[in-house]
């Protein structure tokens, strides 16, 4: 997203000193390039990266067009202020949803038992039409209301179901288990489920029939020509936090796909649909419901300031209107805390502990040494930054290998007092070598690349306490699997995004959690961890306060030291 908010040209109304006649000319290679491509009314100014344009209808809609995705600094903002409100007739203000939600009551192809918030769920989505976000907390049930609501609303099917790779499986159980089959009379068949179609290869070839087609992101865009051509009635994005860049190719294509004439519903899913920075909802809202937030640009000089490194926050004073407009028009968020009297806290706490700091200090300076190296010898920015990546990767890991150590005896402590643990790190080696320091409790373990049956033996394994001690990869375990049998997870390693922290706490805190959670996040003494903590406090400030009235507490220092102090009396006593 960094660099499509870059202004990467200029524009302005001009007399054209060969025609006489006033235009609008573009100045800026890439800019130059873009509106060629678009505008069959181009022509080369004076030199060869500006551009006139005739100052014509189509040709204003040509570069609006550009600029939603490519903004220009425009240096005739009156003129052109004045020129795009004759162009674009004034939007229809849509209609609010009602937001008195009752208990609505799901359709006789739905098998199983809605709690009371997921029937007030069903109706926001019948009320919504089936155009919205449903942006409960992790572990509240969306699957269930979205299955709900294809059961219960006319002409929902097929539905196509886009999701993370690893939560297919999942996926295709709950349907098995909440939705009924109905004959193509009409008739209701108890004892059947509906037919499902999971598309896990990227070769082209004719789709059957069938009532739900089962796709991941990756495939999407190879696959969608075929998808096109069955029907699709609803397309429901599972974890749409993955189509927040607007850039990308599963973007283009869910885009593409949503537009279909055939297409009556479009459901987003996600507990936490913005991962890093409130500009992340523009593109999820632009397909679930276009133009709620005007074009890319609108939204961005409404809501937004650009930051030193070319990205989009969300103003702190607009940020409670962008969640009104929100929860007015496409989203329902609720909060376990809300819902779920009797689901007990979620703790956070950052416990410092120590780290091998000449080793840390060792490595850094030979990762900076070859950062310097190859930023000299790069010819291009995309080299540079790639370059400036990898350099940042490599500290991340150095600061998980020079902490190791002490995260080993942090868990053989919470170990001690007998209880579930499950332990997330980033990175394989870390992965591979807590896998190999805590063999003594028989650790089960989940880390991409896995099959599904194996995944899903091991989260068995763990959920049925033949295993107290899970280990796995923040990116592949922060979605689609429950770990209610576990109170503590510790964090060995940081990502970047609290969504993936959150994601992956709520593993654990969701329904059926009958304990208090505590998260404990390991920082290396003497590492950068103390300035990754600090960005994640800071983005779930921005995040907290679109998402939710009130920012989620990030650490609760009383309740995560007395449990701390209960480990440390349990080992001590024996």
């Amino acid at each position: 997203m960094a660099t499509s908010l870059e202004t990467f040209g200029t524009l302005e109304y001009v007399l054209d000193k060969y025609s006489k006649i006033w235009c609008w000319k573009v100045t800026g290679k890439r800019a130059v390039d873009m509106i060629s491509k678009l505008s069959p009314e181009a022509w080369y100014g004076e030199t060869e990266n500006e551009v006139i344009i005739a100052d014509s209808t189509e040709s204003l809609k040509q570069i609006k067009h550009l600029m939603d995705r490519y903004p220009l600094d425009i240096l005739s903002k009156s003129i052109w202020q004045r020129k795009i409100v004759k162009t674009y007739a004034t939007k229809p203000l849509l209609a609010p949803i009602k937001h008195k939600l009752k208990r609505a009551k799901a359709g006789e192809q739905f098998r199983g038992k809605l709690m009371n918030f997921q029937k007030e769920g069903l109706d926001f989505l019948l009320k919504s039409s089936g155009n919205a976000l449903l942006a409960d907390e992790m572990g509240l049930g969306k699957t269930v209301q979205t299955l709900s609501y294809v059961s219960t609303e006319k002409q929902t099917f097929p539905v196509l179901i886009v999701a993370p790779l690893v939560t297919l499986k999942n996926w295709e159980r709950e349907i098995q288990k909440f939705v009924k089959k109905k004959s193509r009379n009409g008739r209701i068949i108890e004892s059947e489920s509906p037919s499902i179609t999971s598309i896990r290869t990227g070769k082209s070839k004719e789709l059957p029939q069938s009532d739900f087609y089962i796709i991941n992101y990756e495939l999407l865009l190879k696959r969608s020509e075929d998808i096109e051509k069955a029907g699709i009635h609803t397309i429901v994005c599972d974890e749409v936090h993955n189509l927040r860049s607007k850039t990308t190719q599963k973007y283009k294509a869910i885009k593409k796909l949503a537009a279909l004439p055939s297409v009556q519903y479009r459901i987003g899913l996600s507990g936490t649909p913005i991962y890093n920075r409130g500009s992340e909802i523009w593109p999820i809202i632009d397909i679930l419901k276009p133009g709620l937030l005007g074009s890319f640009k609108e939204f961005c000089e409404y809501f937004c300031y650009v930051d030193d490194k070319g990205k989009a926050i969300v103003l702190e004073n607009k940020r409670a209107s962008l969640r009104n407009e929100l929860q007015k028009h496409v989203m329902l968020r609720r909060k376990k805390s809300d819902v779920l009297k009797e689901l007990k806290d979620k703790v956070r706490y950052k416990e410092v502990i120590a780290a091998d700091t000449d080793f840390y200090l060792e490595e850094l300076d030979k990762i900076w040494k070859k950062l310097e190296s190859e930023q000299k010898q790069a010819q291009t920015n995309f080299s540079k930054s790639a370059s400036y990546h990898r350099a940042i990767q490599s500290e991340r890991q150095v600061a998980g290998l020079a902490k190791l150590p002490h995260v080993i005896n942090f868990v053989k402590n919470i170990m001690e007092i007998e209880e579930s643990v499950v332990v997330f790190c980033h990175h394989k080696v870390i992965h591979k070598l807590l896998n190999e320091s805590l063999q003594e409790f028989s650790p089960v373990a989940i880390i991409g690349g896995q099959s599904d049956d194996t995944r899903q033996d091991q989260i068995d394994k763990f959920q049925s306490g033949e295993s107290k001690l899970m280990i796995a990869g923040i990116r592949a375990g922060n979605v689609g699997i429950n770990l209610t049998r576990a109170k503590y997870v510790i964090f060995a390693e940081l990502d970047w995004s609290p969504a993936i922290h959150r994601q992956a706490e709520d593993r654990l805190h969701r329904i059926g959690q009958k304990n208090t959670v505590f998260a404990y996040y390991l920082i290396g003494n003497g590492t950068l961890d103390d300035h990754v903590a600090s960005i994640l406090v800071d983005k779930s400030y921005e995040i907290d306060a679109i998402l939710d009235e009130t920012a989620d507490t990030y650490e609760n220092k009383d309740k995560a030291a007395l449990i701390l102090a209960q480990i440390q009396n349990k080992i001590l006593s024996k």
